[in-house]
């Protein structure tokens, strides 16, 4: 899919950035091409909203930009070429979504692809290649060198990639941008965006596709950043930060509306925890239900602060499904994994979602520290006794850089101390290796409902 931005563009003039040409004209403004390389659907399909969030921004700073989204391109490398061959980029964003799919019996690294994309705009372009995005973000310094691109912006970009194509404009280094990585080059401070209202969100002709049926969307909402629970394996903090922010209730509401405007009914909000903090989430869902949207939409919920208003707020607004990651149905191993939480406030939590006619998806995160096979059947039993509509249960934890996970591993000898994580390492508690995947594929070939 490829989109336009608002503005007409010129073909380009002598001049470069640094050494290897990429024209600037005059009055700053640059030609853009923002490129979200994720081909995965995995369970859903993915919509670009953080390449879309940084096109936006730098449109609103004047600049010319096409967003192109290769999930919906039948033969990607030629939708590449023509559009650096008409477009002419002066500059070049491309978006790493995930860099595997977190299974670790059969573990798919997803970075080559992005890799060729890189390689096919440096052989049709001197424009410099920017990388970013969440799967990005936790791997700055490796993902760069192994994608082979010119900078990385990790976290947010709305801010730094409009700074950065400011400075390029002027034939001035990036060094020193917040969140910026060059080859060799430590980069500034880390920041994150105190007030996100300040931060624009884009129109839906940017980045949903025009396809006869808008059903089939379920378009992500972000109406917070950062999460500082810690969970012992979590990579959140490394692309949003500990610190949570929040847009204000009121102007999400108006953009759903915006997008209800438009045919969009369907919708899942990808913040972390949709109920935290709770006075916030029933505010939200209060001017939902204000505007009288008619909307679906599903979210993630930490099984803790929830209340009989939540629930019924969240109901009223719309709210269909939610994904409960409790993780384990074993208090030791709830503790193991840093979760502030136990199996009977999860319970208490399941109960009142069912109880609303909420579809529920639980998730087990199996092999941690101290698991054993007593633990697992502890789990097993109690995702049982949730009846819930849907579980996924996952053998081994994804080892991230930076986490309590990553120290563990590294104690017990599983990782070495200068192992580039980048490539997907895991984590399964000594003892586990033969016996737990044979026990999961047997818990599963009888319950339809468990993938």
């Amino acid at each position: 899919m490829r989109t336009l931005g608002g503005n007409d563009w010129a073909p380009p003039s002598p001049g470069g950035w640094g050494e290897r040409g990429g024209s600037h004209r005059s009055n700053n403004l640059m030609r853009v091409l923002l490129i979200s390389a994720n081909i995965e659907r995995m369970n859903i399909l993915p919509l670009p909203l953080g390449p879309a969030l940084v096109a936006t921004a730098c449109r609103e700073a004047g600049h010319d930009v096409i967003l192109l989204n290769l999930m919906f391109e039948q033969d990607p490398p030629s939708a590449i070429q023509d559009c650096l061959k008409g477009f002419r980029p002066e500059a070049i964003g491309i978006s790493v979504r995930n860099i595997d799919d977190q299974n670790m019996a059969d573990p798919k690294f997803l970075l080559p692809p992005v890799r060729e994309v890189v390689k096919t705009c440096r052989s049709l372009c001197a424009a410099p290649i920017i990388v970013g995005g969440a799967g990005y973000s936790i791997f700055p310094e490796s993902a760069l060198r192994y994608l082979g691109a010119d900078m990385g912006i990790q976290g947010e970009g709305e801010i730094t990639f409009p700074a950065l194509l400011e400075r390029l404009a002027k034939g001035a280094p990036g060094s020193g941008l917040p969140r910026l990585y060059l080859p060799g080059e430590r980069p500034a401070e880390r920041s994150f965006a105190g007030n996100l209202d300040a931060l624009p969100l884009p129109e839906s002709m940017l980045w949903i596709p025009s396809l006869p049926s808008k059903s089939d969307f379920w378009v992500p909402v972000q109406s917070r950043r950062g999460c500082s629970l810690d969970c012992s394996f979590c990579s959140t903090a490394a692309i949003e930060g500990r610190t949570l922010r929040g847009r204000s209730p009121e102007g999400i509401a108006a953009w759903l509306e915006q997008l209800t405007s438009s045919g969009f009914t369907n919708f899942n909000f990808v913040d972390n925890t949709f109920n935290l903090p709770p006075e916030y989430a029933k505010e939200l869902c209060g001017m939902i239900v204000e505007r009288g949207l008619a909307i679906n939409f599903w979210c993630i919920i930490y099984p803790k602060w929830v209340d009989a208003e939540l629930v019924e707020l969240m109901t009223r607004a719309g709210c269909r499904e939610i994904s409960l990651g409790f993780e384990s149905g074993s208090d030791p191993m709830l503790a193991s994994l840093n979760k502030m939480f136990n199996i009977g406030e999860v319970k208490t939590v399941a109960s009142m979602f069912a109880d609303a006619g909420i579809f529920r998806r639980g998730f087990l995160l199996l092999g941690g520290p101290g698991e054993t096979p007593e633990s697992v059947e502890e789990s097993l039993a109690f995702a049982d006794w949730l009846h819930l509509d849907a579980l996924k249960v996952t053998v081994g934890v994804r080892i991230y850089p930076g986490t309590p996970l990553a120290s563990t591993a590294l104690a017990e000898g599983i990782i070495r101390p200068d192992e580039d994580l980048l490539w997907p390492r895991f984590y399964l508690a000594p003892g586990l290796g033969d016996w737990l995947p044979e026990r999961i594929a047997a818990y599963k070939a009888s319950r339809p409902w468990v993938m």
